[in-house]
């Protein structure tokens, strides 16, 4: 079956939406994981930044971070969001659009501490989204961090996981002439609806 056949005879986007993935993780040069968040504060202004999404299971697209950053803060005053997944080597995009809950801290700290060292050590001391004076302030933050957790590194509280419980999925593939394959998926009592759209 083809891609655009699979699209047009699924019935949930889950199952789409992992192999789509996978076609992703074997083809694209870069991380297939990252895709765009778009965040908005509490009267509508709105922000975009790249992030990994590091699950998609029943919960919804998962991703972590420091939960006083911008993104953290804005999602605590409107925890609504959206992510674009953009595959160019497969010409593909996904979108997912949809309230945000926060994951178990027990999520956390098994992602926190899958982590490497190196990268622990920098979400710990990271005030993310915040004034940093140098470079050398944060080189120094990391090295005394080190010095104080020569063990396993104590995943701060304030770093959390998050998901996406998605209402909209739009899978797009590109077509000629700009003829764009757009399908998207919607949640509705009892399962999923599907239309397609215009390009």
């Amino acid at each position: 079956m083809n891609p655009l056949e699979s699209v047009e005879a699924a019935e949930e986007p889950f199952a789409l939406f992992h192999s789509w993935m996978e076609e992703a993780t074997a083809k694209e040069l870069n991380d297939p994981t990252a895709a765009a968040l778009a965040t908005a504060n509490w009267d509508g202004a709105p922000s975009v930044r790249m992030v990994l999404v590091k699950q998609v299971d029943d919960r919804g697209f998962c991703f972590y971070t420091n939960s006083e950053s911008r993104k953290g803060r804005e999602l605590a005053a409107n925890p609504r969001a959206a992510l674009c997944f953009h595959w160019k080597s497969l010409e593909r995009q996904v979108r997912v659009e949809g309230h945000v809950v926060e994951l178990p801290a027990a999520d956390a700290d098994a992602y926190f501490h899958s982590r490497s060292r190196g990268s622990q050590l920098g979400a710990a001391v990271s005030r993310q989204s915040r004034r940093l004076e140098s470079r050398e302030e944060l080189e120094k933050l990391v090295a005394e961090r080190a010095t104080q957790s020569p063990g396993e590194v104590e995943r701060p509280e304030w770093w959390k996981g998050y998901a996406i419980e998605p209402e909209r999925i739009e899978f797009w593939m590109a077509g000629e002439d700009r003829l764009h394959n757009r399908f998207v998926f919607f949640r509705k009592i009892g399962g999923w609806g599907k239309e397609r759209l215009f390009p």
